[in-house]
């Protein structure tokens, strides 16, 4: 059986929960990282390096970093279900799943650490109005997209919204969602009537951890 190492209470882990979840894969999960410690033994670093979660081992083959762990989920286990097993929709999927990576990532990360992360003191209300452009900026990329296609990579659900669509929620759940844009607002609405998406997020106590 599949073992995954990390808590609930990160997105990078709820991105590998919410793909098991869609495929009905069965699991074990492990809690590991922050409070829940482990990171840090050798034993975690010889599977994972970098000390971070999630981690994965399948029968024997360990895999790091989230979007690795869902593309490899969608290939090993679901082709048809997360991408209709064609290379083109594949591609498409990954791409935007790079994008959350490279353009939501950093920007969501300064939101939260200088919203509610760091003590008041440490806040720095300029920082934190720069990330809110970046992130507007950047997911006008995905509302034009969005303005052509029902889900991110074309007419179909695909691991491609699973990374976008918990960088959206936690982008609402920060409270900073305020101008959403009408693609993203209409795709969002949808993506939440997806039972494995809100086995991950209907829990506040699942929502602000890295």
């Amino acid at each position: 059986m599949l073992k995954l190492w990390g808590r609930t209470n990160s997105i990078n882990v709820q991105k590998v929960l919410w793909t098991l979840t869609e495929i009905g894969l069965p699991y074990e999960r492990v809690d590991a990282g922050l409070s829940f410690g482990g990171v840090n033994e050798p034993w975690y670093r010889a599977m994972n390096p970098n000390g971070r979660v999630p981690t994965i081992d399948d029968d024997g083959f360990v895999l790091w970093e989230s979007n690795s762990i869902v593309r490899y989920l969608a290939m090993q286990y679901a082709p048809d279900l997360l991408y209709g097993n064609d290379v083109k929709t594949f591609a498409s999927a990954s791409r935007w799943v790079d994008f959350e990576n490279n353009d939501l990532l950093p920007p969501q990360h300064d939101m939260a650490m200088h919203l509610i992360r760091l003590p008041e003191n440490q806040r720095d209300p300029e920082i934190l109005a720069k990330a809110c452009e970046k992130f507007a900026r950047s997911i006008a990329i995905a509302d034009a997209q969005l303005a052509r296609t029902r889900y991110i990579a074309g007419e179909r659900f695909t691991y491609g919204d699973i990374p976008l669509g918990l960088r959206i929620h936690r982008w609402h759940v920060l409270g900073l969602a305020a101008e959403t844009p009408p693609n993203i607002a209409r795709w969002y609405a949808e993506i939440k009537t997806r039972p494995a998406f809100n086995k991950w997020t209907a829990d506040p106590a699942h929502h602000l951890e890295g």
